[in-house]
C-alpha cells in the first residue's frame, strides 16, 4: 500500500509538469526540416506550413533543407532529433511509404520513429517536358519515346521517390524505356530540361507550372486537375490506350520526432488547421494548386500505412528491387 501511495503521490506531482510544457511551448523558433532543396515543391510546402504555424504559435518557424536520397536524409534527421517539440519535418509520399518499398536498408521506420501531426495536403503530379526535342502533347512524347528505347533522358528527384515509381508504371503502360537521371531536388532539374539535356518530369505543381505558363517548358498532362494548370489533359483520360490505371496524386505531411509530447502535437495540430481555414491559409494552399487536407493523427497514420501496402502492390507488379 506504501508502494502504490508512493506512485499515486508522484503522478500528482509529475501532471502539472505535462500541462506546464505545453502552456510553455515554444519559447524559442522551432525548426522545420524540408528534405529537398530550396526551390522545389515541397520547398515551397514547407514554407507555407512554416508560415501558417509562426503566425498561430506566436514564434518562429525556420525552414531547414536537408536534401538527398529522395528526402530520406532530411526524414532521418527528423526521426533522429530530440521530441521536444523544436524539430519537426515535412513529410511526404515519398519519404514515408514509397521510401520502405523502393529503398532497401531504411534508416528510420516511416510509422514508428515518428509523431505524426496531420497530412497537409495532396496535389496532382504534372508530366513536365522540355521543348527542345519537339514533342508538342502526350502521345508525341510517347511515340518518340518508343522510338529510341533508353535514349529519352527522364528526370527523377531520387529513386525511393513516388515520382520515380510512377515514371517505371508509366513505361509499363506505355510500352516506353527511358534513360533515367538523378538530381537531389525538382529544383535541379528544371535548368537541364529547359536547357535540353533532359526531356521530361514528373513533378508537384510549383516552380514548374510557372515555366509551362510562359512557354519554356512543356505540359504533357496532369494525375489529376489542378488548378495550376487548369487546361491540362488528365493523363488516364488521354486517347493512349492503357493509360486508364495512372491515376495517383501525392501528399505532403506534417511529422516530429517520436515521444514528442501529446499536447505540443495537438498545439501544432490546432495551429496548422486554423491558418489553413483562415482567408490568408486558403489563399497560400490555392496558390500551390494544394487541397487542403488537415488530419488527425490517427487518420494520417492510416494513410502511411495504406499508400505503403498499395506501393508495394505496384513495386511487386513492376517487378520493382530495392536500390
Amino acid at each position: 500500500m506504501k508502494i502504490r501511495s508512493l506512485f499515486i503521490a508522484m503522478a500528482v506531482l509529475a501532471g502539472p509538469c505535462v500541462g506546464a510544457h505545453a502552456q510553455s511551448w515554444p519559447t524559442k523558433p522551432v525548426r522545420l526540416v524540408v528534405p529537398f532543396p530550396p526551390g522545389g515543391s515541397t520547398d515551397a510546402v514547407g514554407r507555407l506550413v512554416a508560415e501558417g504555424l509562426g503566425k498561430h504559435l506566436g514564434q518562429s518557424v525556420v525552414v531547414e533543407n536537408k536534401p538527398g536520397a529522395g528526402g530520406t536524409i532530411g526524414a532521418n534527421m527528423v526521426a533522429t532529433s530530440k521530441p521536444d517539440g523544436y524539430v519537426i519535418g515535412i513529410a511526404t509520399s515519398s519519404t514515408h511509404p514509397a521510401a520502405t518499398v523502393l529503398q532497401k536498408n531504411l534508416q528510420y521506420d516511416p510509422i514508428k520513429d515518428f509523431s505524426p501531426i496531420t497530412e497537409v495536403g495532396s496535389t496532382a503530379f504534372i508530366l513536365i517536358g522540355s521543348t527542345q526535342p519537339g514533342s508538342s502533347d502526350l502521345s508525341s512524347f510517347i511515340a518518340r519515346a518508343k522510338a529510341n528505347p533508353g535514349d529519352v533522358p527522364f528526370a527523377n528527384v531520387g529513386t525511393s521517390t513516388l515520382g520515380y515509381l510512377l515514371t517505371l508504371q508509366f513505361e509499363k503502360l506505355t510500352g516506353t524505356k527511358f534513360l533515367h537521371v538523378t538530381y537531389k531536388g525538382s529544383s535541379q532539374a528544371y535548368p537541364e530540361m529547359m536547357a535540353g539535356r533532359v526531356d521530361a518530369l514528373f513533378d508537384n505543381p510549383g516552380t514548374g507550372t510557372e515555366f509551362v505558363r510562359t512557354g519554356k517548358l512543356v505540359n504533357y498532362g496532369v494525375t489529376s486537375p489542378t488548378r495550376a494548370l487548369p487546361d491540362a489533359p488528365v493523363i488516364s483520360k488521354s486517347d493512349v490506350p492503357g493509360l486508364e490505371p495512372f491515376k495517383t496524386d501525392f501528399w505532403y505531411g506534417l511529422v516530429a520526432p517520436a515521444g514528442t509530447p501529446q499536447d505540443v502535437v495537438e498545439k501544432m495540430h490546432q495551429a496548422l488547421q486554423n491558418y489553413a481555414q483562415s482567408a490568408e491559409g486558403r489563399a497560400a494552399f490555392d496558390r500551390l494548386s494544394l487541397r487542403p487536407t488537415i488530419s488527425q493523427p490517427s487518420d494520417f497514420v492510416k494513410k502511411i500505412s495504406d499508400d505503403a501496402k498499395h506501393f508495394r502492390a505496384l513495386a511487386d507488379e513492376l517487378d520493382i528491387k530495392f536500390e
